[in-house]
């Protein structure tokens, strides 16, 4: 099996600002990249995933996940809306904030970004204001049944090289 895989950079039209884009032609390639990415984690990373239903955000979780050494079965978190992973060389707070309109109050998801640990964050776009101001975004956008277009835009030094580094 050869495994292709096609990474470009687009810098933005004021030059400062760069997206990377990776296709992912099977759910391997999913999990490859989660795992590169994570070959670069450090405390308080912060990993915003975005896109469809079924476009990919929780098998990048799964991938991720595995590489940090979490043996437990990752599902989205949609009705927990967090869950933690104490498990692995560092903490692993997985979040879906897709349903979080139905929680009322404040359930401390800004406390996580500081806890020492990797927080992965499902439909970030849904709390936009309270992300942190460096932080890694990643956009899945279905290609095809088995294609994914995963566009990834750093926020931060610390997230640039490590896209530079990974892609």
């Amino acid at each position: 099996m050869v495994l292709v895989l096609i990474v470009l950079f687009i810098y933005n039209g004021n030059g400062d600002s760069m997206n990377f884009k990776y296709v992912s032609k099977e759910i391997d390639d999913t999990l490859t990249i989660a795992e590169n990415v994570e070959s670069e984690k450090f405390e308080n990373m912060v990993i915003c995933l975005d896109g469809e239903l079924g476009s990919g955000k929780t098998v990048f979780v799964k991938g991720f996940a595995k590489a940090l050494g979490i043996e437990d079965n990752i599902t989205s978190p949609t009705f927990n809306i967090i869950k933690e992973y104490q498990n692995g060389e560092l903490p692993l707070y997985h979040m879906d904030v897709y349903r979080l309109d139905d929680v009322k109050e404040d359930i401390g998801i800004t406390d996580y970004f500081n806890k020492g640990g990797v927080t992965i964050i499902e439909w970030s776009e849904l709390i936009k204001d309270e992300l942190p101001d460096e932080r890694l975004e990643i956009n899945f956008k279905i290609v095809d049944e088995n294609t994914r277009l995963l566009i990834f835009k750093p926020f931060g030094k610390v997230y640039e090289e490590l896209c530079e580094s990974v892609l």
